[in-house]
């Protein structure tokens, strides 16, 4: 039986706290007041019987008790809306023709659940589901053969696309775990060991590049990689290092043992991933996949990222439905 003093409630605001660092932030992701917020975690401390954010830092951090816990308590949250979301049905039987497309990040858990999930609510319905790179999919889009993507945020502008964001996907290094190298160092080129980027026509790659230029770095083009599983093998090898995301790194899972993850040393730079659908798709139909992907995104993705790799919390996180369309 739970202590007297933990409720769902104030592990969710705990976990918003966590993510945030900030009681305001966390009373406008909760729809509390920052009183209650405190209050909340007041309760859920007690009941622990361990002070589980360091009150005295702002932005505030977990103590180690703090980390353990949120472990944990994230797991259970991302269970418990992930059975809220397999519950919840989607009312798509209406549609006639369903196109969509999502990225390959998604492609080895992600992509099968909410294809099932789509597949018990498209009923009487044509449905197309295709994977690839965010450039394909945001031309796609272009040329009308597909209704919705779910892709990174792309460089231009799409006419006439509602956007739906949907996670903030932030940037990190990764090295090989048998030689762990200080970040500044890696970034200033000051080690042997190379630097290795992703193809080149890719926008990740594009989007790496523009921080490190922004940053002041400028590293040697030594190895450009078209496959993320082929880059994490040959970090994992030793072969180099690399800028990746939580997303690409939890599709390594196969090298977790071989790789060292850290955050970038500048403020934590990232991608945004979002749902894009034709300005005609907009109503209920865009927010209902987006609102299911959140959820699977946070329960198979987010909460076992950040159990592994508490200093995600901060970076790596749900964003609000707030949709906006292209001019």
């Amino acid at each position: 039986m739970l202590n007297k003093g933990i409720t769902l409630r104030g592990i969710e605001v705990f976990e918003a706290l966590a993510r945030s660092g900030s009681v305001a932030q966390a009373a406008q992701a909760t729809g509390l007041s920052q009183p209650a917020v405190s209050q909340q975690m007041r309760k859920l401390e007690a009941a622990v019987g361990a002070e589980l954010v360091d009150h005295t830092r702002r932005p505030m951090r977990l103590t180690q008790a703090g980390q353990m816990f949120l472990r944990r308590a994230g797991l259970a949250l991302s269970e418990l809306r992930q059975a809220q979301s397999e519950v919840t049905v989607m009312d798509l039987a209406h549609l006639d023709a369903l196109n969509l497309g999502v990225i390959d990040d998604f492609d080895d858990d992600l992509t099968p659940r909410l294809a099932t999930i789509l597949g018990d609510s498209l009923t009487g319905c044509r449905f197309r589901m295709i994977t690839a790179g965010s450039n394909e999919l945001a031309n796609a889009l272009r040329e009308k053969s597909l209704h919705m993507a779910l892709s990174a945020q792309i460089d231009s502008k799409l006419d006439a696309v509602l956007e739906y964001p949907l996670a903030r996907d932030p940037f990190m290094l990764v090295t090989p775990a048998a030689t762990p190298h200080d970040p500044a160092a890696l970034l200033s080129g000051d080690t042997q060991l190379p630097f290795l980027r992703y193809a080149a026509d890719q926008l990740i790659a594009r989007q790496i590049e523009a921080h490190l230029v922004a940053q002041g770095h400028n590293l040697p083009a030594r190895f450009e990689i078209g496959s993320h599983l082929a880059l994490m093998a040959m970090v994992a090898r030793g072969i180099g290092w690399a800028i990746t995301t939580p997303l690409g790194y939890m599709r390594a899972a196969r090298f977790h043992n071989k790789l060292a993850a850290c955050p970038l040393p500048a403020p934590m730079p990232a991608r945004t991933i979002s749902l894009f659908a034709g300005a005609e798709w907009s109503g209920p139909v865009p927010r209902d996949i987006a609102q299911t992907v959140r959820q699977l995104m946070q329960t198979h993705i987010i909460a076992p990222a950040i159990a592994q790799l508490p200093w995600l919390a901060e970076g790596f996180h749900l964003l609000e439905d707030d949709n906006r369309i292209g001019d």
